[in-house]
């Protein structure tokens, strides 16, 4: 039988069966477009291996409880942001717990009470929140910016003894670059690009005519004309080149 030591969490969508009764087909929508644009980068960034997906929930296992709690934080400030423009009651929001624990390995799957805690640690943390082990607030506490409220020892379903866990306080956590651009930022990319534009469109107007030949002063040396009469030809004037970004074709 093969163990390892490993950092557990477990994610699962607050209210899902009301959020699937007021609309389900959105409800459904929205809950892959986060895991497809959010969630799985998220876990892939911070080294994470998805064990299993539980309908509206995940069971995911990380080498070190350290990126399992920034990745996990991430999530949620991302989260959050993300479904602001929905109506409160009908918003998409994560309980996740996480634990530091031996368990058994069964295939690709993970079994045991280090399981076992991370999902009752999971009902325990509020609505878009985090709650973690002690094991957990051991490894992590000096080594990322964020507070965490003690909420003490807790009994919880089929684990013999109880449980000390944390809050991992959210709001004192800024995380060190986001995952995706937050309202904010989604406005601010596309308006930099148009004040850009208008930027070098302005300066290619100014180079154009900069670069355009001026007309020849007069003078008075007279130079010798071309004998036409022996197949000669006159010297065409040559039209201004246009700038190198003027020329490109639009990719």
């Amino acid at each position: 039988m093969e163990r390892k030591l490993v950092t557990i969490v477990c994610a699962d969508v607050a209210g899902y069966s009301r959020l699937i009764g007021l609309d389900e087909e959105g409800a459904i929508a929205r809950l892959r477009a986060h895991r497809r644009a959010l969630i799985n980068p998220a876990i892939n960034r911070h080294g994470g291996r998805i064990v299993k997906t539980l309908g509206d929930g995940l069971l995911v296992e990380f080498a070190s409880p350290v990126e399992a709690v920034r990745c996990a934080a991430e999530i949620q400030l991302a989260l959050n942001d993300r479904e602001s423009p929905i109506p409160e009651d009908r918003r998409i929001y994560f309980r996740i717990g996480i634990n530091l624990g031996d368990v058994v390995v069964e295939d690709r799957d993970v079994l045991g009470d280090g399981v076992n805690i991370a999902a009752r640690l999971e009902t325990l943390a509020e609505v878009g929140g985090i709650c973690i082990s002690r094991s957990v607030r051991d490894q992590v506490r000096d080594r990322l910016p964020m507070n965490f409220e003690d909420l003490g020892e807790q009994s919880v379903r089929n684990i013999a003894r109880p449980v000390r866990c944390y809050r991992v306080r959210l709001d004192t956590y800024t995380p060190e670059a986001p995952l995706v651009p937050t309202n904010r930022q989604r406005w601010l990319l596309p308006a930099a690009v148009a004040a850009s534009l208008i930027v070098l469109g302005g300066a290619g107007f100014w180079l154009f005519n900069a670069q355009s030949p001026s007309e020849p002063a007069t003078t008075g040396v007279t130079a010798a004309a071309p004998d036409l009469s022996t197949g000669g030809s006159s010297m065409a004037r040559v039209a201004p080149a246009c700038p190198w970004w003027c020329s490109r074709s639009p990719t």
